[in-house]
């Protein structure tokens, strides 16, 4: 399944110009990075579709008359004696094809990340997050100050995280503003809008609590990274 576009070019030439303003007023290391997602949730799909089968052996189990007469209908053999083994096959046919169904259903992305708990989804993105944070911003500067701004876009969460130089002066409520900035636009379809305003938030907080120091080097990249 081809992965969406939600920037262009161009957006990501506002970005990439937006984390350099940001980073002139501060020492902070400003990393973008835009997901489409932050996890396939298979097991998610399995335990629905799990669920639904459950629900269909049930429902079998209450009034099985139903489906045994449409068995009956569909093979148009009523001459046949229910065995128990007959009724253990509709069983596990009954349950096959609602698995099997719901799987399928489950393609249809908005209806699968609906079904997602929100819970599964915030533990999900920020885990993601967290990988991602590791491998581009954590102690990847000199002064222990990258800072990255992730966005899940599947699952309409923000995650703003910092290195340690600006978590020991920064509280990490105090980024609230800033989500809060980028859920606004991204609730209005402005992606670009939203990594934007989180920037200028994010920056504006920075040359607060680590103002640029003489000498300062760019030392990670400006650009936004989609993955």
């Amino acid at each position: 399944m081809a992965k969406p576009k939600y920037l262009t070019e161009a957006d990501h030439e506002r970005i990439s110009a937006a984390v350099a303003e940001a980073e002139l007023l501060s020492s902070g290391e400003i990393v973008t990075i835009l997901a489409d997602r932050s996890d396939g949730y298979t097991d998610v799909a399995l335990a629905w579709s799990a669920f639904v089968a459950f629900l269909a052996l049930g429902a079998l189990a209450i009034v099985p008359d139903f489906y045994m007469g449409l068995y009956d209908r569909l093979i148009a053999d009523w001459g046949h004696e229910w065995s128990p083994r007959m009724i253990l096959s509709l069983a596990l046919g009954v349950a096959a094809i609602k698995f099997a169904g719901m799987m399928l259903l489950q393609m249809w992305q908005p209806l699968k990340f609906r079904l997602i708990p929100a819970p599964i989804r915030t533990t999900r993105v920020h885990d993601r997050a967290m990988r991602a944070y590791r491998i581009g911003a954590e102690k990847r500067t000199t002064g222990r100050t990258g800072i990255l701004i992730y966005l899940s876009m599947r699952e309409h969460r923000v995650e703003i995280l910092a290195d340690e130089a600006i978590a020991s002066k920064v509280e990490p409520g105090i980024w609230a503003d800033a989500i809060d900035a980028m859920l606004s636009a991204l609730r209005e379809d402005r992606t670009a809008d939203a990594m934007v305003a989180g920037v200028g938030k994010v920056g504006a907080i920075l040359s607060r609590h680590v103002p640029r120091l003489p000498g300062d080097v760019n030392e990670l990249p400006d650009r936004l990274i989609e993955v």
